[in-house]
């Protein structure tokens, strides 16, 4: 039995408790970091995500009334020669896009003179809102459901149908109205391309996403909430464009890690003022983080019983020696940078010590492994360049440390061209290796405290150190080498795949004081250069080729 007042005891007591103590503070400390990380890699996951949709679904809108305006254009329906030639058009192009569930001519008074498959011909929508606005102007209107067309029109599922309004006037060459161009988009739409891009991701990682209207209801999720009102706290003052995640407690009393993107259109398309919201339950984000600290806490437990039999064997040889190791531990624990001294002599003391090393190390190990976790986090698997997490770290950085300076950015925005067609051509393994050497090339052609980072598909970004007085033509140098060096063939599997590059570029200060809106301008210069013609480089407030 041991003896109430026995060193062994004594000393045994003790190394149990030290170890435990030190395998739970480190613990501790490890997890709270590693939760805070971990929450705040997801959190900004979830928001890049939900602007994903958010674009997706407003640059879908945006082309669909773009169709529309261009199909009110046609002078089929500018001087109508009567309603079976404008059936006729309009029953070809409800074939070609099937998310049109109707799309009708009215005359001047509402009246519906043509419709696809001849649905609500004769009938006068005067008095609905399709008509009113649209004889105004372009008209889009939100998400409902529609009584009359829904009985109407075939209806597999049985479920209610939502459509999404868009009509627009057609006037003569006079400038006279001759009637309104409407259509009915099915909702089902927003479902395909929920599916398409959050399926994955839903199925993966357990995250929900969901689509809310204006007036905080939902309109796409989870089943048992479409219809309902949501309220969040961080709902409120959110700029559109604007992403942001936070933690927080929903209607249900549970807290989820959230991430929220508010649209604000796309291109002459305003925006209806929708939001995407992702979420994924807190508890399950902590998972990982609770399984580390348990198994570090069970570690520490199986170490401190082996400890705890060495001292209670060896009592009258590691007093000395023990007291050195705890007061390292100590130290340790108080944060301080130091080592777990080696003990070489005797024996079981030495074994000791270099276990106590060795736990230390493991768990430092892990700290850098979760260092490495977030680093991968940063860059794109494929091509090894930082991806747009790390470029929204970047940028306020390279904002704050040119500010003042008589130094500047250019920004470069670049879009391969011929990308699709090879990857169509050749499969997904040759596009993957067009890109790798398209992101070895373009590091190639940059120089020191340059940054090139890959936006995601064939998208690249190109953030340059510049002189203010010399901005436009050093990235104007940098951005034709860079076009020089992509044009050069790539040789995969015994062939020579060739692509381009269309660049647009913007200058920081010079075009705009907020480096963000830089790259924005840079973009609308890519757009400006693929439509003059890809295979070129267009700066911000370059005048367009062709023009006056």
């Amino acid at each position: 039995m041991l003896r109430p007042h026995s060193l062994r005891s004594h000393y045994a007591l003790l190394t149990v408790l030290l170890v435990c103590l030190l395998s739970l503070l480190l613990g501790t400390l490890i997890s709270r970091d590693s939760s805070q990380r971990i929450r705040a890699e997801i959190g900004r996951d979830l928001a890049e995500t939900s602007y994903t949709m958010v674009d997706r679904l407003d640059r879908d809108m945006q082309s669909r009334a773009g169709m529309l305006q261009v199909i009110g254009s046609l002078s089929a329906l500018r001087h109508p020669q009567g309603a079976p030639e404008v059936r006729r058009l309009l029953d070809e192009l409800q074939g070609k896009f099937p998310t049109i569930a109707w799309i009708g001519f009215t005359d001047a008074q509402g009246l519906v003179l043509a419709s696809s498959n001849g649905i609500l011909e004769g009938t006068s929508i005067a008095k609905r809102p399709v008509f009113l606005e649209g004889s105004q102007g372009l008209f889009i209107g939100d998400v409902h459901e529609a009584a009359l067309l829904a009985k109407l029109l075939p209806n597999p599922s049985g479920e209610a149908m939502k459509f999404v309004d868009i009509s627009l006037p057609v006037h003569d060459d006079s400038g006279r109205l001759v009637g309104v161009l409407a259509a009915h988009l099915s909702w089902s739409w927003a479902d395909e391309v929920g599916e398409a891009i959050l399926k994955p991701i839903e199925d993966s990682r357990q995250v929900e996403f969901l689509v809310i209207s204006r007036d905080r209801t939902i309109l796409l999720g989870p089943r048992k909430l479409v219809g309902q009102r949501l309220h969040l706290p961080m709902m409120q003052n959110l700029a559109a464009r604007q992403s942001e995640w936070a933690v927080q407690q929903w209607p249900d009393g549970k807290r989820y890690l959230t991430g929220l993107t508010a649209s604000q259109g796309y291109l002459d398309y305003p925006g209806l003022g929708w939001m995407v919201v992702a979420r994924q339950a807190l508890q399950l984000a902590d998972a990982p983080v609770r399984a580390m600290h348990l198994t570090i806490l069970g570690l520490g437990v199986v170490l401190a019983v082996l400890f705890a039999v060495c001292g209670w064997l060896l009592a009258s040889y590691v007093t000395r020696p023990l007291r050195t190791i705890a007061r390292a531990a100590d130290r340790l624990a108080n944060g301080e940078i130091t080592v777990i001294p080696e003990i070489g002599s005797p024996r079981e003391i030495a074994r000791l010590s270099h276990s106590i090393r060795h736990l230390v190390e493991s768990l430092t190990h892990q700290h850098a492994e979760l260092d490495a976790l977030e680093n991968r986090a940063h860059h794109d698997p494929l091509t090894g360049l930082p991806n747009r997490a790390a470029l929204a770290r970047y940028l306020p950085r390279a904002q704050q440390r040119n500010q003042g300076t008589e130094d500047g950015l250019a920004v470069l925005y670049l879009d391969l061209d011929g990308f699709k067609p090879v990857n169509d051509r050749y499969g997904h393994a040759a596009g993957d290796q067009v890109l790798r050497e398209a992101a070895a090339r373009m590091r190639g052609c940059l120089r020191g405290g340059d940054l090139v980072v890959r936006l995601g598909g064939d998208e690249f970004l190109m953030i340059l150190q510049v002189a203010a007085a010399d901005a436009a033509s050093q990235a104007r140098q940098i951005a034709e080498r860079t076009l020089q060096a992509l044009a050069m063939p790539i040789h995969w599997e015994n062939r020579h795949l060739q692509v381009g590059c269309s660049i647009g570029g913007a200058l920081w200060p010079r075009d705009d004081a907020d480096l963000e809106q830089v790259v924005a301008l840079a973009d609308q210069a890519l757009y400006t250069a693929k439509q003059s013609g890809r295979g070129r480089v267009v700066l911000h407030g370059d005048a367009p080729e062709g023009g006056e």
